[in-house]
C-alpha cells in the first residue's frame, strides 16, 4: 500500500488487537506524548474541524489529562459541546488515537487549557508498511516543488512534518498546491541533512486543514513517493535511521 493517511481512524475505539486497555500502558503512552512534546490533532464534527494541541499534564491521581486549548473561545465552545472529540498523535512511529465525550475548561500555569478524563482505551496502530518519523521542528527540512504561479515557474518550499520510506507529509501554509488526491508533482527535491539532495516525484494522497494554537491555519499534505529508485530509497532509510539515533540519544540523555 502507498503512504498511509495521516488522518485518524475515527470511531475505531474498539478495534482489537490495536485496542490498549491496560491502565499502566495507557498512562505510559500519554506521558510519552507529553514528554516528547508531540503535536496532537484534535478533531470534532467527524474530522471536519482539526485543531493542533499538545498534552500539558497527565494526572493519574485525579484521572485527568490537560491539553492546550483552541486559539479562540468560539472554537473551545464547539469542542466542549461536541458529542465526541477524537485525538491522534505519533509516538515512536506508532499512531496513538483516543477519544473523549466531555472536555471542560481549566487553567495550566496560569493560561487557559482544556481537561478531560483519562481514556479507558487507546488505539495503537503500528503501520508496518512504512514507519513514519517526525522531522525536526526547530530547523525544518524543506521540500522544493516546482509549480506555476501566475504563469511563471516558482520553486516553492514546504516544511516537512514527517518522512517514511513511502512518502512525506508537508505543510502548505499558503495553500498553493493542488490538494486533489492523485495530483502529481515532478522534479521535487529534498536536502536531507547528512545525506544530501535527493530528487523525487510526489503524488498527493491526503489533505488536512489544521487550526494552530495561534489561530492561524495551515494545510498538511500527505505525499506518496512515485517510482522511487533503490538508491534514493537507501538514502531515505539512512536518514530515518539517523533521526532515530539522534532522538533516542536525546531521550536517553534526559533520563
Amino acid at each position: 500500500m502507498s503512504m498511509q493517511s495521516s488522518a485518524p481512524v475515527l470511531g475505531t475505539e474498539n478495534q482489537s488487537p490495536f485496542q490498549v486497555e491496560s491502565r499502566r500502558e495507557i498512562l505510559a503512552l500519554l506521558r510519552g506524548l507529553r514528554e516528547n512534546n508531540q503535536m496532537i490533532s484534535m478533531m470534532i464534527n467527524g474530522g471536519s474541524e482539526v485543531f493542533i494541541t499538545t498534552i500539558l499534564d497527565v494526572d493519574d491521581i485525579n484521572n485527568l489529562i490537560t491539553i492546550d486549548s483552541a486559539p479562540n473561545q468560539p472554537a473551545n465552545q464547539r469542542i466542549m459541546e461536541a458529542p465526541r472529540v477524537f485525538f491522534e498523535g505519533l509516538l515512536d512511529r506508532i499512531s496513538i488515537q483516543f477519544a473523549s465525550s466531555s472536555l471542560q475548561r481549566t487553567e495550566h500555569d496560569g493560561r487557559p487549557a482544556l481537561q478531560f478524563a483519562i481514556p479507558s482505551g487507546v488505539i495503537r496502530l503500528q503501520r508496518r508498511e512504512y514507519y513514519r518519523i517526525n522531522t525536526p521542528l526547530s530547523n525544518p527540512i524543506k521540500c522544493i516543488v516546482p509549480i506555476e504561479v501566475e504563469a511563471q515557474l516558482e520553486y516553492a518550499k514546504f516544511s516537512l512534518v514527517d518522512i517514511s520510506c513511502g512518502g512525506i507529509a508537508i505543510l502548505d501554509d499558503r495553500k498553493i498546491l493542488d490538494s486533489t488526491i492523485g495530483t502529481l508533482y515532478d522534479d521535487c527535491q529534498i536536502d536531507l541533512p547528512g545525506i544530501g539532495n535527493i530528487a523525487l516525484k510526489l503524488q498527493i494522497r491526503n489533505s488536512q486543514d489544521l487550526i494552530l494554537l495561534n489561530g492561524k491555519t495551515n494545510r498538511r499534505l500527505g505525499c506518496q513517493f512515485i517510482a522511487l529508485s533503490s538508491g534514493v530509497l537507501a538514502s531515505i532509510q539512512r536518514y530515518i535511521m539517523r533521526l532515530e539515533r539522534e532522538r533516542n540519544a536525546k531521550i536517553n540523555g534526559l533520563r
